[in-house]
């Protein structure tokens, strides 16, 4: 069987030595799933582009997709890191807990888009168009669907990544629930 290690600087290419130094000096760490993504030559730049791309979607709305489609995949990994990021930006362990049940009903913006999140990483984008509706009523845009879908997507690859290879968590674990 193969095992997925999770590299160090010493065994990637020499554009993913610099992006772990600049993680190192940003984050004081190299999260493992980034690290992972560096045994690939260009994955671990591509997917940074995506994450730290402009979007209309940010701070605690972004923590809300991410909690959600992380739940629904299952993800042990991103449910820790961002169970933690979450609360960097601002919502409560309840809230949070909330959150990854898939639905927010302290706020009814995100709540809208906890819902549709929650149900397009569900049926894999092919959703009801009420739940649309809904999201639209509760004051979103368009611009603000296409950024969600792009947040489900960045989410999903790094999920996938990490319930393939399995590679240690290095965020304190996200509670169970029940």
């Amino acid at each position: 069987m193969t095992t997925i290690n999770v590299p160090t600087r010493e065994e990637v290419n020499a554009t993913n030595q610099a992006i772990f130094d600049n993680l190192k000096k940003s984050l004081g760490m190299v999260p493992n799933l980034f690290a992972t993504f560096a045994h690939s030559k260009t994955a671990l730049a591509t997917y940074l582009a995506l994450q730290n791309a402009k979007s209309s979607v940010s701070g605690k709305a972004r923590e809300v997709i991410n909690l959600v489609v992380s739940q629904v995949n299952e993800c042990e990994y991103c449910l820790a890191a961002h169970t933690m990021l979450g609360k960097m930006n601002g919502l409560t362990d309840e809230q949070i807990i909330e959150i990854r049940h898939g639905h927010a009903g302290f706020d009814p913006k995100l709540d809208a888009l906890a819902r549709l999140a929650k149900r397009i990483t569900q049926s894999r984008g092919h959703v009801d168009q009420a739940l649309v509706e809904a999201f639209f009523a509760a004051g979103w845009t368009k611009e603000n669907l296409v950024d969600a879908i792009v947040i489900i997507g960045d989410k999903t690859v790094s999920n996938y990544l990490h319930s393939t290879t399995k590679i240690p968590v290095d965020f304190p674990a996200a509670p169970k629930l029940d």
